[in-house]
């Protein structure tokens, strides 16, 4: 494995949600970190639940020509995309871990871009998928 980042896509919500103030300000210097050394990564699954929560579930929401933006800046990180081998390694992860299907996409594609961790507030912090370490960022006694 590599010193690769997932990240999940609370994180990068949380980068643009300022009603969690002490969540989005860990979330931006998260993101700032792995812009900076070039270790971040996210599938096409990441864009997608990026770009309809920041538009649709947050309050207030952004546009979704800002929410565009930031979902095309992210293509840089060549997002994994969710093909075949991508779903297999996903139906391997569910059954093992019990997970549900979408973090199981998650773990998937964290497996594809040879992370060594992934960054989330939904997965089990201190749990290791496929050999792929979770942290939460936002639980502060970590």
């Amino acid at each position: 494995m590599s010193d690769r980042v997932f990240v999940d896509t609370n994180v990068l919500v949380y980068s643009r949600d300022i009603t969690e103030e002490e969540k989005h300000r860990a979330a931006l210097e998260i993101v700032r970190r792995l812009w900076e050394s070039r270790s971040g990564a996210i599938s096409t699954q990441v864009c997608s639940e990026y770009y309809v929560t920041v538009t649709r579930k947050l309050d207030p929401g952004l546009p979704p020509e800002e929410a565009w933006e930031d979902v095309a800046a992210l293509l840089a990180w060549r997002p994994v995309p969710i093909d075949a081998e991508c779903l297999r390694i996903a139906r391997h992860a569910e059954a093992r871990y019990s997970l549900s299907w979408w973090d199981s996409l998650i773990v998937a594609a964290a497996r594809i871009a040879e992370c060594s961790q992934i960054v989330s507030e939904d997965l089990s912090a201190g749990q290791e998928y496929l050999g792929i370490a979770v942290r939460n960022p936002f639980a502060w006694n970590q």
